[in-house]
């Protein structure tokens, strides 16, 4: 169990302002809530040769979920919530990974009921986790699905009648089907669902010895595409109020790569996804994980942000929500993002995956006018991530060549960009990202 009073913890939190943490995972549907009388025993989690990923049941003690709120409460994150959907449940006698009947919402409600009363604040409920289509340990039919969403959705309705105040509801928490998902939202209807969640891990298995190999392949990377268009077009047609939402993802599963997932060359994978996503109309984008695992954004035992943690912090702090349509005439290797800034003007992303190629980018609009020629008052906002040393399988970034630290308070460092005359192109090196913030840019979408 983490220390939930670790300084640089509540420090790499604090920084986003406010970091959604969605607590949840492979063991949330084994999990009984220890509220009032129920359960009768609450013991933690151990191993069961026949329990669902070789685990029995578990218990949330109140003690730990006050601990937790403590934790959020003092960096103002965003909570999402997943609810155990097996409570209530019996496996089927033809097939032992489906489960039959409806959701018991009972001990759900008590946890509800205990959080409201203690003024914790939830942003969002989900309810069970990867148990869509043909499931991983467990499944559930669509449409039983679909009646036990509308079950919370009721139940969350009458608990927090002030729609102001009222979290958001989430499904299904799983890897996209599309029949099972269309069944799904047939099933609710619209105005149910607020978040149509799916999980991704197209990397494949962590100790694949390819991984490194993938993860700088913009043709592998781009296969995923068709997934994030997919949802895209299941949330419009069936459900026009629920835009689509990445729920976890960690790249490669069981994990992720013991020499890569904490490094460098995961920032390639996982800012590209970022970009993909946002052009595919995804709301939000949960990484797998905050910390645990190789794929943390923190290291597990020192909690010393890892690089993927600070490209994810300048993508919250550089990237608005309004996506623009950007193209470049070039080389695969070379990615390109933009978004209308935080601020003003826009933030274009550049990822270059070529081992030797240097790219000089120069940005226009749709008329081909260099922006920044016309208007050169504003100067250009660079930051330039590299590995230390030029190692891709680094755990230390470079921003504009200085390594990012901690400061002796154990705060998050400042990220700092380099300004550059904007008559200049951007400059993106080899196995380099950069993101620049262009001032000076009238892109019509921003104003």
């Amino acid at each position: 169990m983490q220390d939930l009073k670790n300084r640089i913890l509540a420090n790499a939190v604090k920084a986003f302002n406010p970091l959604r943490i969605r607590i949840g995972g492979s063991l949330q549907d084994q999990v009984y809530y220890k509220v009032g009388k129920f359960p009768k025993n609450c013991s933690n989690f151990e191993k069961k040769s026949d329990g669902l990923f070789g685990f029995g049941d578990g218990c949330l003690h109140m003690n730990r979920w006050d601990e937790l709120h403590g934790l959020f409460n003092k960096t103002g994150a965003a909570i999402t919530f997943s609810f155990n959907a097996l409570l209530g449940r019996i496996q089927s006698d033809e097939d032992d990974t489906l489960w039959e009947g409806d959701w018991n919402q009972f001990n759900a409600k008590s946890l509800m009921k205990y959080t409201i009363k203690k003024g914790y604040k939830i942003d969002s409920y989900e309810l069970g986790n990867e148990l869509c289509g043909g499931g991983v340990a467990a499944k559930i039919k669509a449409q039983q699905y679909g009646n036990d969403v509308k079950k919370l959705k009721k139940l969350v309705t009458h608990m927090y009648p002030n729609p102001a105040d009222r979290p958001k509801i989430l499904a299904p928490g799983g890897f996209y089907d599309e029949q099972w998902f269309k069944e799904f939202l047939l099933t609710t209807g619209p105005g149910v669902v607020d978040g149509l969640t799916h999980h991704i891990y197209n990397l494949g298995a962590g100790r694949d010895p390819t991984l490194i190999d993938k993860l700088q392949n913009p043709f592998y990377l781009s296969q995923i595409a068709q997934t994030f268009k997919n949802v895209e077009n299941s949330a419009k047609l069936f459900s026009p109020s629920s835009g689509p939402w990445v729920g976890e993802s960690g790249g490669a599963y069981n994990s992720g790569g013991k020499t890569t997932s904490h490094t460098f060359v995961n920032g390639f994978w996982y800012l590209d996804q970022l970009g993909m996503t946002s052009t595919f109309n995804h709301k939000v984008y949960c990484r797998q994980s905050l910390i645990g695992g190789n794929y943390g954004l923190l290291n597990t035992t020192t909690f010393i942000p890892n690089p993927d943690y600070y490209g994810a912090l300048l993508w919250h702090k550089l990237m608005g929500k309004n996506v623009l349509s950007v193209t470049h005439e070039g080389s695969p290797y070379l990615r390109t993002y933009s978004h209308c800034s935080k601020t003003s003007g826009i933030t274009v992303l550049l990822i270059n995956m070529d081992k030797s190629t240097t790219f000089d980018v120069s940005v226009v609009d749709d008329l081909n006018i260099y922006p920044d020629s016309v208007e050169s008052i504003h100067q250009r906002e660079e930051y330039h991530l590299t590995p230390k040393d030029g190692n891709i399988q680094s755990d230390v970034l470079l921003l504009n060549g200085t390594p990012l630290k901690l400061t002796s308070s154990l705060d998050i460092p400042e990220m700092n960009p380099k300004l550059v005359d904007p008559m200049f192109p951007i400059t993106v090196a080899p196995r380099s990202i950069v993101f620049a913030t262009l001032r000076g840019f009238q892109a019509p979408a921003c104003a």
